[in-house]
């Protein structure tokens, strides 16, 4: 007795091949779902499947005496029924029980859940009051704090919450897609996009997927600068730099590509704050170190400086009242003693 598993990741069909070589050798094949994805398929292929669901009495009846074969193709949640059945008629001690394997006829490809999000997304965005009406400029400030919190899982090196996070990104990228899917004009999935990043992956990495070499990660880089500087077609160094990106960043990125241009520009003289740390972050980004990443590690160390701060005044202040209750106490607990003497 066998039964068949199959994955709905999978597009039906597209099954192992020692599951079409028990499917074939069977003397039958059962399924209780009438409305099975694999169902067509496998009565394209000749083989004849009964829509019928029998007991684990009846199919032990069936397998044991003639020693026959019978493969079960399992719904979507399972056959908990027979299972029970079957263990129960094996556990008496008093059947003699046919061999039972489970065999997988088709398993998960990597990023087969990804199909599972893109479902849920869809159920979501069509019966979620509140996502139904969301669009892409009511969703950007969640992509942007969704990001920095990915950051700061990042740099605190917290896997757990790392894990999360991807996932935060991850769902703002498919809600998006999905929001844009319903556009009137035009409209594209979450398959455009992907395939969009495709497409721009295998260009930008002929090393891997072309002809060229690359040896070093300087190599690699230089060949992303040289493809993806012929397809922008970009008049300025400066286009494409999103300005309204935090001031740091925005520094160290023009610094950047000024300095894989080969330019020479002199920093722009002037007085104030804001000068002085143009000057820092284009200092930092010579150096190979992220001006924004190295002002949050500072920022973190003055959050702590002022937790301890505030732990510090918490713990004085409470000292002088536990100090004058406990002195009033002792006062009014003295003085009839004192009469008394």
């Amino acid at each position: 007795m066998v039964l068949l598993t199959t994955s709905h990741r999978v597009a039906p069909g597209l099954l192992s091949w020692p599951a079409w070589q028990i499917l074939r050798a069977a003397q039958r094949v059962l399924c209780a779902d009438p409305e099975h994805p694999q169902l067509p398929y496998l009565r394209e292929a000749g083989i004849e499947v009964e829509t019928a669901a029998l007991t684990a009495r009846e199919l032990v009846d069936y397998c044991v005496p003639e020693d026959h074969t019978a493969v079960i193709l399992t719904s979507a949640v399972g056959e908990s029924a027979l299972t029970d059945g079957l263990a129960r008629l094996a556990g008496s001690g008093r059947e003699t029980m046919p061999d039972l394997e489970l065999l997988p006829g088709s398993y998960d490809l990597p990023g087969a859940r990804l199909l599972d999000l893109v479902q849920v997304m869809d159920q979501i965005r069509a019966e979620c009051p509140w996502s139904s009406i969301r669009t892409h400029r009511d969703l950007a400030k969640y992509g942007i704090e969704e990001a920095y919190e990915l950051v700061e899982a990042i740099e605190e090196g917290d896997r757990e919450a790392l894990r999360e996070e991807l996932g935060d990104v991850l769902l703002q990228v498919v809600f998006h897609a999905r929001i844009a899917q319903d556009a009137p004009e035009e409209p594209f999935s979450i398959d455009d996009v992907a395939g969009t990043i495709v497409e721009k992956l295998v260009h930008r990495h002929p090393h891997v997927f072309g002809e060229e070499a690359a040896e070093t990660p300087e190599d690699v880089k230089a060949h992303w600068l040289r493809t993806k500087a012929q397809e922008k077609q970009r008049e300025s160094v400066t286009e494409g730099i999103p300005l309204a990106q935090p001031g740091l960043a925005l520094a160290a990125k023009l610094a950047s590509r000024v300095r894989s241009a080969g330019l020479d520009v002199t920093l722009p003289a002037g007085e104030g704050i804001g000068y002085e740390l143009l000057a820092m972050a284009v200092r930092a980004e010579r150096e190979g170190i992220d001006p924004e990443a190295a002002l949050r590690a500072a920022a973190r160390t003055y959050r702590d400086a002022v937790v301890a701060a505030e732990a510090s005044d918490a713990t004085e202040n409470e000292a002088p009242e536990t100090t004058e209750n406990e002195a009033s106490e002792a006062t009014e607990n003295e003085a009839p003693e004192a009469t008394e003497n």
